[in-house]
């Protein structure tokens, strides 16, 4: 219940922010549009944002056939958590990184990135989707998918009403000035909102992960993987788009100019802190063992699973409208 009622507020606070911009481009008249255009959204976004999400971020659904050895691990995994097991996706990119997506546990998807799956043992990427498993038992996903949705939607409507509306004085109070500050002011706004929500949820998510999985520091381990690597690898389905960067396990972009303003994701050396904390908890106070990639390419490969491989360009052709 106290999931639903955030999600809620979040939506009210970002319908409001939407009129604001909608005031400052075209008046009275701007707000209502506006407010038409943030209902139609949120219902648009509510029943088919995950699909979105997933088709922006190049991802595509794999069946127990193509990877059973992965799917196995996820089912057992949903298991622990209570959950029917998710939709499980592939992520078009080298760069270690996962997210989840859905409206609830019963249309929930699960999607790793072909980086993640060649970098992290199998204990670390339990850890991973057990993160991920707790984002849907919380029913985060439904919260960050809409989120995702509308701050990407306000960015747009802020940019259009600079370019096409933003010098009529008789239905915009502040003429072209109003309308450069929310084409800065607007995506900005929208970027803090999910900033606050994201830190917490990440902190919690890490949380559920670690007990779903049973071992927190293979989790940390993870984390510090992915960390270390995203860094160098470019992901250019997220850069983009980068109101949706608040999904992923680790921020996807790198950081380049006023990226940095999105900067969703507690840092890694807290959440690690707090992982070794909850170890202690559980009586982990050593790594769970040896990487056994060796013993999982093995299995995997015997049940006929292979890893994908793509590759990224190395700096794509457009960073989004940030960068």
């Amino acid at each position: 219940m106290a999931n639903l009622l955030r999600t809620g507020v979040l939506i009210a606070a970002l319908t409001a922010l939407f009129m604001v911009v909608g005031y400052f481009i075209g008046g009275q008249a701007g707000m209502l549009i506006a407010l038409l255009v943030a209902i139609g959204t949120n219902f648009f976004a509510y029943w088919n944002a995950d699909r979105m999400v997933l088709s922006m971020q190049n991802a595509h659904e794999v069946d127990p056939r193509q990877m059973p050895e992965l799917h196995r691990l996820v089912a057992t995994l949903a298991g622990r958590a209570g959950l029917p097991p998710p939709r499980l996706y592939i992520i078009d990119t080298d760069q270690p990184n996962a997210f989840a997506t859905g409206r609830n546990p019963q249309n929930a998807a699960v999607a790793v990135s072909s980086g993640l799956l060649r970098t992290l043992n199998e204990d670390e990427l339990a850890g991973v989707i057990g993160h991920e498993l707790t984002h849907v038992k919380n029913r985060d996903t439904l919260t960050m998918t809409i989120t995702a949705t509308l701050a990407g939607a306000i960015s747009m409507l802020a940019q259009f009403g600079f370019f096409f509306g933003g010098g009529n004085r008789r239905s915009n109070p502040l003429g072209g000035v109003g309308a450069l500050l929310m084409m800065f002011l607007a995506p900005l706004a929208a970027g803090l909102v999910q900033m606050a929500i994201s830190r917490t949820r990440e902190y919690a998510a890490d949380r559920g992960g670690a007990e779903i999985s049973g071992e927190p520091l293979a989790l940390a381990s993870a984390l510090q993987k992915i960390s270390g690597a995203a860094s160098r690898t470019v992901n250019v389905a997220a850069e983009q788009t980068p109101a949706m960067a608040h999904m992923y396990i680790f921020n996807p972009l790198r950081g380049a100019g006023m990226d940095n303003l999105f900067a969703t994701h507690p840092s890694v050396e807290s959440r690690v802190a707090q992982l070794q904390q909850i170890a202690g908890e559980m009586g982990r106070t050593a790594p769970p063992g040896p990487p056994i990639d060796a013993h999982f390419a093995d299995s995997a490969a015997a049940s006929g699973w292979r890893v994908p491989q793509f590759t990224d360009s190395e700096e794509p052709h457009q960073r989004g409208p940030w960068g």
